[in-house]
Protein backbone atom coordinates (compact mmCIF):
# COMPACT_ATOMS: atom_id res chain seq x y z
CA UNK A 1 0.00 0.00 0.00
CA UNK A 2 2.98 2.14 0.65
CA UNK A 3 4.26 1.50 -2.70
CA UNK A 4 1.45 2.54 -4.63
CA UNK A 5 1.08 5.71 -2.51
CA UNK A 6 5.15 6.48 -3.53
CA UNK A 7 4.43 5.50 -7.06
CA UNK A 8 1.76 7.58 -7.48
CA UNK A 9 3.37 10.38 -6.02
CA UNK A 10 6.11 10.39 -8.76
CA UNK A 11 4.18 9.79 -11.40
CA UNK A 12 2.37 13.34 -10.15
CA UNK A 13 5.88 15.27 -10.02
CA UNK A 14 7.02 14.05 -13.97
CA UNK A 15 3.62 14.93 -15.65
CA UNK A 16 3.95 18.29 -14.09
CA UNK A 17 7.53 18.94 -14.81
CA UNK A 18 6.67 17.80 -18.44
CA UNK A 19 3.66 19.95 -18.53
CA UNK A 20 5.99 22.80 -17.09
CA UNK A 21 8.66 22.58 -19.90
CA UNK A 22 5.80 22.32 -22.62
CA UNK A 23 4.76 25.32 -21.46
CA UNK A 24 8.24 27.26 -21.26
CA UNK A 25 9.03 26.06 -25.19
CA UNK A 26 5.66 27.46 -26.66
CA UNK A 27 6.26 30.64 -24.47
CA UNK A 28 9.68 30.50 -25.92
CA UNK A 29 8.05 29.94 -29.34
CA UNK A 30 5.55 32.95 -28.94
CA UNK A 31 7.77 34.89 -28.39
CA UNK A 32 10.67 34.56 -30.82
CA UNK A 33 7.82 34.01 -33.72
CA UNK A 34 9.89 31.01 -34.74
CA UNK A 35 7.15 28.36 -33.46
CA UNK A 36 4.11 30.12 -35.45
CA UNK A 37 5.17 27.63 -38.38
CA UNK A 38 4.44 25.12 -35.86
CA UNK A 39 1.16 26.70 -34.04
CA UNK A 40 -0.59 26.69 -37.18
CA UNK A 41 0.50 23.32 -38.21
CA UNK A 42 -0.81 22.25 -35.29
CA UNK A 43 -3.82 23.99 -35.36
CA UNK A 44 -4.51 22.66 -39.08
CA UNK A 45 -4.19 19.31 -37.49
CA UNK A 46 -6.88 20.06 -34.99
CA UNK A 47 -10.50 18.73 -35.70
CA UNK A 48 -12.39 21.87 -36.37
CA UNK A 49 -16.64 20.73 -34.79
CA UNK A 50 -18.94 22.95 -35.75
CA UNK A 51 -21.47 23.63 -33.17
CA UNK A 52 -24.57 24.39 -33.75
CA UNK A 53 -27.02 26.65 -32.28
CA UNK A 54 -29.95 25.41 -30.65
CA UNK A 55 -32.74 26.25 -31.95
CA UNK A 56 -35.07 28.00 -29.59
CA UNK A 57 -37.76 25.82 -27.91
CA UNK A 58 -41.61 25.91 -29.47
CA UNK A 59 -43.21 28.68 -27.59
CA UNK A 60 -46.10 27.48 -25.76
CA UNK A 61 -49.71 27.79 -26.50
CA UNK A 62 -51.56 30.13 -24.35
CA UNK A 63 -53.85 28.61 -22.17
CA UNK A 64 -57.50 28.83 -23.18
CA UNK A 65 -59.87 31.58 -22.14
CA UNK A 66 -61.61 30.65 -18.94
CA UNK A 67 -65.70 30.04 -19.80
CA UNK A 68 -67.89 32.83 -20.16
CA UNK A 69 -69.30 33.48 -17.00
CA UNK A 70 -72.72 34.73 -17.08
CA UNK A 71 -72.95 38.57 -16.48
CA UNK A 72 -74.77 39.09 -12.98
CA UNK A 73 -77.09 42.29 -13.44
CA UNK A 74 -76.30 44.85 -10.81
CA UNK A 75 -78.22 44.75 -7.82
CA UNK A 76 -81.45 47.18 -7.97
CA UNK A 77 -81.17 49.80 -5.82
CA UNK A 78 -84.48 51.80 -4.83
CA UNK A 79 -84.37 55.22 -5.38
CA UNK A 80 -84.42 57.49 -2.62
CA UNK A 81 -87.42 59.04 -1.54
CA UNK A 82 -88.77 62.19 -3.19
CA UNK A 83 -89.72 64.85 -0.44
CA UNK A 84 -92.06 66.36 -1.21
CA UNK A 85 -92.55 70.26 0.40
CA UNK A 86 -95.56 71.17 1.68
CA UNK A 87 -97.44 73.36 -0.41
CA UNK A 88 -98.25 76.48 2.27
CA UNK A 89 -101.82 77.01 3.01
CA UNK A 90 -104.06 79.55 1.13
CA UNK A 91 -104.46 82.43 3.66
CA UNK A 92 -108.14 82.57 5.47
CA UNK A 93 -110.29 84.81 4.62
CA UNK A 94 -112.76 85.90 6.62
CA UNK A 95 -115.94 86.60 5.00
CA UNK A 96 -118.69 88.40 7.09
CA UNK A 97 -122.23 86.78 6.19
CA UNK A 98 -125.37 88.29 7.20
CA UNK A 99 -127.76 86.27 9.28
CA UNK A 100 -130.66 84.29 7.96
CA UNK A 101 -133.81 85.60 7.81
CA UNK A 102 -136.12 83.77 8.98
CA UNK A 103 -139.99 84.10 8.08
CA UNK A 104 -142.41 83.35 10.04
CA UNK A 105 -144.82 80.84 8.48
CA UNK A 106 -148.44 80.41 10.28
CA UNK A 107 -148.94 76.88 11.27
CA UNK A 108 -152.30 75.68 10.76
CA UNK A 109 -154.02 74.29 13.89
CA UNK A 110 -154.40 70.22 14.17
CA UNK A 111 -157.77 69.45 13.48
CA UNK A 112 -160.30 68.54 16.62
CA UNK A 113 -159.79 65.06 17.93
CA UNK A 114 -162.42 62.75 16.65
CA UNK A 115 -165.26 62.77 19.56
CA UNK A 116 -165.01 59.22 21.32
CA UNK A 117 -166.64 56.32 20.31
CA UNK A 118 -169.91 55.79 22.82
CA UNK A 119 -169.74 53.75 25.72
CA UNK A 120 -171.13 49.71 25.24
CA UNK A 121 -174.03 49.92 26.92
CA UNK A 122 -173.96 48.67 30.46
CA UNK A 123 -175.98 45.89 31.41
CA UNK A 124 -178.49 46.42 34.40
CA UNK A 125 -180.05 43.53 34.14
CA UNK A 126 -178.10 40.04 33.17
CA UNK A 127 -179.18 37.09 31.19
CA UNK A 128 -180.69 34.43 33.06
CA UNK A 129 -181.61 31.08 31.56
CA UNK A 130 -185.56 30.15 30.95
CA UNK A 131 -185.91 26.82 33.08
CA UNK A 132 -183.48 24.00 34.26
CA UNK A 133 -179.98 24.18 32.63
CA UNK A 134 -179.62 20.61 33.87
CA UNK A 135 -182.43 19.36 31.52
CA UNK A 136 -180.07 20.68 28.38
CA UNK A 137 -178.38 17.49 28.31
CA UNK A 138 -179.28 14.61 30.02
CA UNK A 139 -177.64 10.48 30.15
CA UNK A 140 -179.90 9.85 26.90
CA UNK A 141 -178.24 12.24 25.07
CA UNK A 142 -174.71 10.76 25.73
CA UNK A 143 -173.17 10.34 21.97
CA UNK A 144 -172.54 6.07 21.63
CA UNK A 145 -169.03 6.49 20.19
CA UNK A 146 -168.27 8.35 23.92
CA UNK A 147 -170.18 5.67 25.62
CA UNK A 148 -168.31 2.56 23.59
CA UNK A 149 -164.89 4.06 24.39
CA UNK A 150 -166.15 4.49 28.22
CA UNK A 151 -165.34 8.65 27.66
CA UNK A 152 -166.26 10.96 30.24
CA UNK A 153 -165.42 14.26 31.56
CA UNK A 154 -166.40 18.20 32.23
CA UNK A 155 -166.90 20.59 29.36
CA UNK A 156 -166.86 24.66 29.57
CA UNK A 157 -168.97 27.05 27.63
CA UNK A 158 -169.63 30.30 26.72
CA UNK A 159 -173.05 31.03 24.77
CA UNK A 160 -173.41 34.02 22.92
CA UNK A 161 -177.17 35.42 23.50
CA UNK A 162 -178.97 38.05 21.01
CA UNK A 163 -181.67 40.51 22.30
CA UNK A 164 -184.70 37.93 21.59
CA UNK A 165 -182.71 35.43 24.24
CA UNK A 166 -181.89 32.59 21.59
CA UNK A 167 -178.40 31.13 21.34
CA UNK A 168 -176.42 32.83 18.51
CA UNK A 169 -173.14 30.88 19.01
CA UNK A 170 -171.13 28.48 21.25
CA UNK A 171 -167.63 28.26 22.23
CA UNK A 172 -165.66 25.32 24.07
CA UNK A 173 -163.55 26.95 26.97
CA UNK A 174 -162.66 23.92 28.64
CA UNK A 175 -162.33 20.28 27.22
CA UNK A 176 -163.24 17.39 28.75
CA UNK A 177 -160.76 15.67 26.82
CA UNK A 178 -163.11 13.84 24.23
CA UNK A 179 -163.78 15.60 20.95
CA UNK A 180 -167.85 14.03 21.19
CA UNK A 181 -168.55 15.10 23.90
CA UNK A 182 -167.42 18.88 23.57
CA UNK A 183 -169.33 18.44 19.77
CA UNK A 184 -172.37 17.12 21.51
CA UNK A 185 -172.56 20.06 24.40
CA UNK A 186 -172.54 22.86 22.05
CA UNK A 187 -175.10 21.13 19.70
CA UNK A 188 -177.59 20.19 22.47
CA UNK A 189 -176.96 23.84 24.37
CA UNK A 190 -177.33 26.05 21.07
CA UNK A 191 -180.53 24.19 20.10
CA UNK A 192 -182.01 23.49 24.24
CA UNK A 193 -181.02 26.98 26.23
CA UNK A 194 -183.66 29.81 25.95
CA UNK A 195 -183.00 33.12 28.11
CA UNK A 196 -184.51 36.36 29.10
CA UNK A 197 -182.78 38.62 27.20
CA UNK A 198 -180.54 41.48 29.42
CA UNK A 199 -181.13 44.86 29.65
CA UNK A 200 -179.57 48.19 30.24
CA UNK A 201 -180.33 50.84 32.08
CA UNK A 202 -183.11 52.20 30.21
CA UNK A 203 -184.84 48.94 30.04
CA UNK A 204 -184.31 47.78 26.42
CA UNK A 205 -182.98 44.34 25.72
CA UNK A 206 -179.56 43.84 24.71
CA UNK A 207 -177.17 41.37 23.54
CA UNK A 208 -175.26 39.67 26.46
CA UNK A 209 -173.08 36.31 27.16
CA UNK A 210 -173.61 33.56 29.44
CA UNK A 211 -171.25 30.74 30.49
CA UNK A 212 -171.36 27.32 32.52
CA UNK A 213 -170.14 23.53 32.01
CA UNK A 214 -171.93 20.34 31.44
CA UNK A 215 -170.24 17.43 33.46
CA UNK A 216 -170.44 14.17 31.29
CA UNK A 217 -170.88 10.88 33.54
CA UNK A 218 -171.55 7.23 32.37
CA UNK A 219 -174.43 6.42 33.78
CA UNK A 220 -174.71 2.92 36.02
Amino acid sequence: MAYADHSQGSSCTISIVIVALIHAVLGYAFVTGLGMKYVKKAAEQLNVIDVKEEPPPPDEEPPPPPPDKPIEPPPVVAPPPIVQTPAPAPPIQTVRTPPPVFNEVPVPAPPPAPPPPPAAKQAAKGVSPRGNPGSWATTEDYPSRALREEKQGTTGFRLEVGADGRVTSCTVTQSSGSPELDDATCKLVSRRARFSPAEDDQGNKIPSTYANRIQWRIPQ
